[in-house]
C-alpha cells in the first residue's frame, strides 16, 4: 500500500472512530414534535393546505431540473471526469426531488412525511461533499467516496425513522457546512470562479436562520410571509449558484487559494496605504519649505 493510499484510509478510520465517539458520549436527540408546528398554515388558493410553504418548493424542480440536462446537453459544464459528472448529476437529482419531497411533506407535515423532506436534502449534501474531494483533495478518492457518503446519508434517515434519533442525520447535515466552506477557502481550487461556493454556503446559512425565525418573520411582515416559506426560497439559491459557477468556471491557470489571495490582497492594499501616506509626507515637507523660503 503506498503513502497517499494508507493516509486516505487512516482519514476515514479516524473520520469513524469520531463518529463512534460521539454517538457513545451524547444522548440521542429525538425530533421535537413542534418542529411540524409553522407559523403559516393558511390554505390561500386551490385547496392546497400551507400553500406558501407548499408552492415556495417550486424553484427546486425548475433549477434541478435545469442543471439535469446541463450535466449531459453537449458537455456543457465541461465536467472532466465521469466522477464529476455523476456527482453532479446526484446533486442536481436531489435538488429536482427536493421539490417534490418538501412539497409533500408541508401539505401534511408529520414525522411520516417529514422522511421524503429530508431523503432527496441527504442526497444533495452528501453529492457536494464527493464533490469537493474531487475537486480539492483526490479526484479518485472523491469518485469512490460517492456511493459510501450517500449510503450513509440515506442510512441516517433510516436510523432517525426507526430509533428516534436526529444525531446521525444532524452530522450528515452540519458536517458539509463546515467543511465546504473551510475547503474552498483553504484549499486551492482546480477551477476558476471558486468564490460562488461561499456565495452558495452564505445563502444556505441565511436559509436557516430564517427556518429558526418561521414565526418571527411572519409577524414582522405582518402575516404575508413567514419564515420558512423564504427559507425555501433562499435554500433554491444554493443550486443557483452552483450551476453559474458551472457554467461560468474554467482549469484554473494557477492554483491558489481564496485564503491565500485575500492575503496577497491585503498586503497590496497595505502597500499602496502605505506609499499614499509616504507622499502626502513628501507634499507636506514640500509645502513647509516653500512657505519658509519664501518667509
Amino acid at each position: 500500500m503506498d503513502e497517499s493510499r494508507k493516509k486516505k484510509w487512516v482519514a476515514w478510520a479516524v473520520a469513524a472512530a469520531i463518529f463512534v465517539v460521539l454517538m457513545l458520549v451524547t444522548p440521542a436527540i429525538p425530533q421535537d414534535e413542534a418542529y411540524h408546528h409553522f407559523a403559516d398554515h393558511r390554505t390561500l388558493f386551490l385547496g392546497i393546505p400551507n400553500t406558501l410553504n407548499v408552492i415556495s418548493n417550486i424553484p427546486f424542480f425548475f433549477v434541478g431540473v435545469t442543471g439535469l440536462i446541463l450535466c449531459h446537453y453537449k458537455d456543457y459544464f465541461r465536467l472532466s471526469s465521469q466522477g464529476e459528472l455523476w456527482s453532479w448529476t446526484l446533486f442536481f437529482a436531489g435538488v429536482t426531488a427536493v421539490a417534490f419531497g418538501s412539497s409533500f411533506y408541508h401539505l401534511n407535515p408529520n414525522d411520516a412525511t417529514l422522511i421524503w423532506d429530508r431523503l432527496p436534502m441527504t442526497i444533495a449534501f452528501t453529492s457536494i461533499m464527493a464533490i469537493f474531494i474531487i475537486e480539492r483533495v483526490d479526484e479518485r478518492a472523491g469518485a469512490k467516496s460517492l456511493a459510501p457518503l450517500v449510503i450513509a446519508g440515506v442510512l441516517s434517515i433510516m436510523y432517525w425513522s426507526f430509533f428516534d434519533d436526529l444525531r446521525p442525520y444532524a452530522v450528515v447535515q452540519f458536517v458539509p457546512c463546515i467543511a465546504i466552506p473551510v475547503m474552498a477557502i483553504v484549499i486551492p481550487p482546480i477551477y476558476t470562479h471558486s468564490s460562488y461556493w461561499l456565495w452558495a454556503a452564505g445563502f444556505y446559512l441565511l436559509a436557516k436562520v430564517e427556518e429558526a425565525a418561521d414565526k418571527p418573520i411572519y409577524r414582522w411582515t405582518h402575516q404575508i410571509v413567514s419564515g420558512h416559506t423564504l427559507k425555501h426560497l433562499c435554500a433554491a439559491m444554493v443550486p443557483v449558484f452552483l450551476a453559474l459557477m458551472l457554467a461560468k468556471r474554467t482549469i484554473e491557470p494557477e492554483r491558489v487559494s481564496l485564503f491565500q489571495k485575500w492575503k496577497i490582497s491585503l498586503v497590496t492594499v497595505r502597500e499602496r496605504r502605505s506609499k499614499d501616506r509616504s507622499t502626502v509626507d513628501v507634499d507636506c515637507n514640500y509645502a513647509v519649505v516653500s512657505n519658509t523660503s519664501e518667509q
